[in-house]
């Protein structure tokens, strides 16, 4: 094993750089050449149809079947046109990735050939086997049938030779069992209860749309090491590993020179994703050594979602090509920084109004605190929820470390929103004072100064942080499929949007003028939702006794946290919203526990053969070696000089002799744990069984095999150290 670590570590440390060929258009010529967009449904479609599909994508209508008919014809012509040979419905399953079933387009003509066919029922519905996904027992074997139906707002792509065509995925009883549908039904739930508050302040609105800006951290490794490390290969971390003398404690690496290598496989990879319409426009070194990022300009929600995932995809497929493998774990080595995916969320007008954009005028600034309140509200009724939606058994390592946002959901407003919403709270109705800026009405209320766009600073200790026209969602996992957290916060924004317009509404009823009622309740809300309002720092252990005393969701078992989907409060806002039945909630509950489950499981049955089947074999060879060397010193030389020149070795056999038994004891032990975990059939009680029996023992031992590390000879240790995993040559 050790010729085999030590030949992939040379040629991973001996790998040339992958030339890139580049376009020699300008990325404006062929962004989106692989992409059936308005641009090419107007090449490709009849005018007449082309109209009736765009009204249909820009005012949320039904598709003619007629219409989807002559949509397939130009579709099919189109892929046909740029070598496509297949086609797909690539959806969402519960299982974080995409999935995709690749038809030909061929037909018998019925002359003993072939002709290319794609019709419009083709497009528009198919029917995957429901029961070979994740479905929390909404689907079995004997009942097998789902859908998967077209999603027009977000357009067919190509990909690999084959045309691939976003969809819904839901079981024959009508149920969601992917995350496309309860994300498009949380967009249309804001979209409906946003516009509705949006014309407090200008009539024309007519949509309020929800928008996403990812940024996706991401290691890199050479695909050579990987290959050495049997628990990266088979979980995505390292189970195990000494942290290398130099790792990110220098802080060289942030925003450092980027590798050649990695600098070509980002060209290769931001030109893959223009061609498909990905907007990848930032790239840089992140803190850890090996770590990126790769950001976009924001979309809409629905899209960005899309892109993220297909994003995630092609980078896979693309480092390969640069002898790489990417890491998406969200903490793949200890003693470094793991990887999240900040979700950039905000709202905004189809009269192109934002939301969160602070304005000049009176009435600009009071839009922009009404929807500012209504958030505050929502993260604060809904914070445990918030955390459920990115909870997972891989983001559960990241989550709580000073390294990313604490495992308790607070809010972060900086100085300036902070300190008018506090003037609110504290002013006088009856003052009498003008407004800063352009007066177009008197608020009676103490003085809102003009606020500026960049008017928080930057709280990286915070999971939910205002950043100036956006919140940046900073606790959603790197793996993790964005959709989860934006189901979540777009249902719960949704849901005290609508609210609010009620109340404001029964106060106008009863004569109070429109926009002192909209203050009234602003003020409510500001005073209700104070305690999720937090701008320190959000690590220290003060700031965890003090959530625990405001009543925020302090929970750290993932299992446990999951529960927070089951609450009544949020099962009333799913339903009301229409994005979650409650059979849907309990489904998809089973579907976390039963993965959070699966998880835990594969690292403690890798984690069991690695400890007994390589590590302790290669310890017991060298602790072998020591011996003999221990018995010819003694033999060569008298007894006290003897024993003197050995007490070395003596010290180290004995110090592995009780690090390889605690190894064995415990390894021993966790298996046990498992087996019975495995005997629980609760879903939910068996994930709680692994978190609090199995998951301790991973930690325990790892502790003593990290040892074992630095005293086994260099050369016979079985896996590629961190200090050859690290650093890129």
């Amino acid at each position: 094993m050790s010729h085999l670590r030590f030949r992939e570590v040379e040629v991973a440390f001996n790998r040339e750089p992958v030339k890139v060929e580049i376009p020699k258009q300008v990325p404006s010529e062929y962004y989106g050449m692989y992409v059936f967009n308005r641009q090419t449904m107007y090449k490709y479609l009849p005018k007449q149809t082309y109209d009736a599909l765009t009204d249909a994508i820009d005012n949320k209508k039904p598709l003619d079947r007629e219409v989807a008919d002559s949509v397939a014809a130009g579709m099919k012509q189109w892929a046909i046109d740029n070598g496509v040979t297949h086609y797909t419905h690539w959806f969402h399953p519960l299982t974080d990735g995409t999935a995709e079933k690749h038809d030909s387009f061929i037909e018998h003509d019925g002359k003993g050939g072939v002709i290319e066919e794609f019709s419009g029922k083709l497009l528009v519905q198919q029917e995957p086997d429901a029961s070979s996904f994740p479905n929390g027992g909404i689907r079995n074997t004997f009942e097998a049938r789902g859908y998967s139906a077209w999603d027009i707002s977000s357009p067919a792509f190509i990909h690999d030779n084959t045309l691939c065509i976003p969809t819904i995925f839901i079981a024959y009883s009508g149920e969601s069992l992917d995350y496309k549908t309860p994300l498009l039904r949380a967009l249309n739930s804001v979209d409906k209860a946003g516009t509705a508050v949006a014309q407090y302040f200008d009539p024309e609105v007519k949509h309020v749309h929800s928008y996403l800006g990812w940024e996706q951290e991401y290691f890199l490794v050479d695909e050579a090491l990987y290959a050495a490390r049997p628990d990266l290969v088979m979980t995505g971390r390292t189970l195990m590993g000494h942290e290398s003398a130099k790792n990110q404690q220098l802080e060289d690496h942030y925003f450092g020179a980027i590798p050649m290598r990695v600098e070509e496989f980002m060209l290769d990879l931001e030109i893959e994703c223009h061609k498909l319409g990905i907007p990848a426009k930032t790239r840089h070194n992140e803190v850890a050594p090996n770590q990126f990022e790769l950001a976009p300009v924001f979309e809409e929600t629905n899209l960005a979602n899309d892109h993220n995932l297909l994003l995630m995809k092609v980078m896979a497929e693309v480092a390969r090509r640069h002898h790489f493998r990417v890491l998406l774990h969200e903490k793949p080595f200890a003693g470094i920084n793991g990887s999240g995916k900040h979700n950039n969320w905000s709202l905004g007008t189809d009269t192109g109004i934002m939301l969160f954009k602070p304005g000049k005028t009176i009435k600009e600034n009071l839009r922009f605190i009404t929807f500012i309140c209504n958030v505050m509200n929502a993260v604060y009724n809904y914070n445990g929820l918030l955390k459920a939606s990115i909870a997972s058994a891989t983001n559960a390592h990241r989550l709580g470390a000073n390294e990313a946002p604490p495992a308790i959901i607070s809010m972060f407003l900086g100085k300036q929103v902070s300190d008018v919403l506090d003037s609110l709270v504290s002013s006088d109705k009856d003052d009498n004072l003008k407004i800063a800026g352009k007066e177009e009405l008197n608020l009676k209320v103490s003085q809102i100064p003009e606020l500026l766009l960049d008017n928080t600073d930057r709280n990286r200790t915070s999971p939910f942080a205002f950043t100036g026209n956006r919140f940046e969602f900073r606790a959603v996992g790197s793996s993790a499929n964005c959709a989860s957290a934006m189901i979540a916060l777009n249902a719960a924004v949704a849901e005290q949007l609508t609210k609010f317009k009620e109340k404001v509404d029964a106060r106008v009823a009863k004569g109070e003028e429109l926009d002192d009622a909209i203050l009234a309740e602003d003020k409510l809300l500001i005073e209700e939702s104070m305690p999720i309002h937090f701008d320190g720092n959000g690590y220290s252990d003060e700031w965890k006794a003090e959530a625990q005393r405001r009543g925020l969701d302090c929970e750290t078992s993932v299992p446990v946290i999951y529960d927070a989907y089951l609450d009544e409060k949020a099962i009333n806002m799913f339903k009301t919203t229409g994005v979650f039945s409650e059979i849907e909630l309990k489904a998809r509950n089973e579907v976390k526990w039963e993965m959070y489950t699966k998880k835990v499981q594969i690292e403690a049955r890798v984690f069991g053969d690695l400890a007994l089947n390589h590590i302790i074999p290669v310890a017991t060879r060298y602790q072998s070696i020591l011996l003999d060397n221990v018995f010819k010193i003694k033999s060569l030389f008298p007894k006290e000089q003897g024993e003197k020149i050995a007490a070395q070795d003596m010290a180290n056999i004995e110090k592995m002799a009780q690090h390889m038994q605690f190894i064995k004891d415990k390894t021993s032990e966790m298996v046990e744990a498992r087996k019975v975990a495995n005997k629980i059939e609760d879903q939910r009680a068996k994930a709680v069984a692994y978190h609090d029996t199995v998951v301790p023992y991973l930690d325990a031992i790892r502790y003593h095999i990290d040892k074992l590390e630095l005293m086994v000879d260099d050369e016979m240790w079985p896996l590629p150290k961190y200090r050859e995993l690290l650093f890129i040559r």
